[in-house]
């Protein structure tokens, strides 16, 4: 009978299960993201979070206590390095599970377990967007044909400065704008 036996089993003997497991886990440390079935991936859950947790206290103990489970000093070093340093201020929920849909050959559920604060995408989804200004094209609008131009100031190299009130007329064809201009 296997009365308060909560864990997963997964099919295997302890032994085999202790060893699948802890190469998974060191796999999800140096890869930041593993792709197995969600049986696997939850059993992965209960079995690599306490390990990140112990991870945030860099002590030769804690170092210690890791490498029982793990058995790769590589992964210990990644794990004591970098993904400390990432989840030091996160109170737990290291990883998390994508569900990916079912395998083909014999239709289990797949998933794809990542580190939370190592998937780039989501990342950048998080962060604000800027927002696109789109341009707006030039209305023509006929409806002022005259422009009026006030107090134009018209500087010399003397530093002297007319003050000129005119009204200028907008020509209805741009060919008679290149004839003024040749004209002055």
């Amino acid at each position: 009978m296997r009365h308060g036996k909560k864990f997963n089993h997964l099919g295997r003997t302890a032994s085999h299960r202790k060893a699948m497991l802890s190469n998974m886990a060191s796999s999800l440390i140096k890869y930041k993201r593993i792709n197995t079935t969600i049986a696997k991936a939850k059993a992965l859950k209960k079995y690599v979070e306490p390990l990140i947790t112990r991870a945030k206290e860099n002590s030769t103990n804690s170092r210690r206590v890791v490498f029982e489970y793990l058995q790769d000093k590589e992964s210990i070093n990644e794990l004591f390095g970098d993904v400390a340093e990432k989840v030091a201020n996160r109170p737990g929920g290291y990883t998390r599970i994508l569900k990916t849909g079912s395998r083909l050959g014999d239709n289990a559920e797949m998933c794809v377990m990542e580190l939370v604060d190592y998937n780039k995408l989501l990342l950048e989804e998080t962060k604000p967007k800027a927002t696109k200004r789109s341009r707006r094209s030039k209305s023509k609008s006929s409806s002022s044909d005259i422009a009026v131009v006030e107090d134009a100031q018209i500087v010399t190299s003397e530093t002297e400065v007319e003050v000129v009130s005119t009204e200028v007329a907008k020509p209805e064809t741009g060919s008679s704008i290149d004839e003024e201009d040749k004209k002055d």
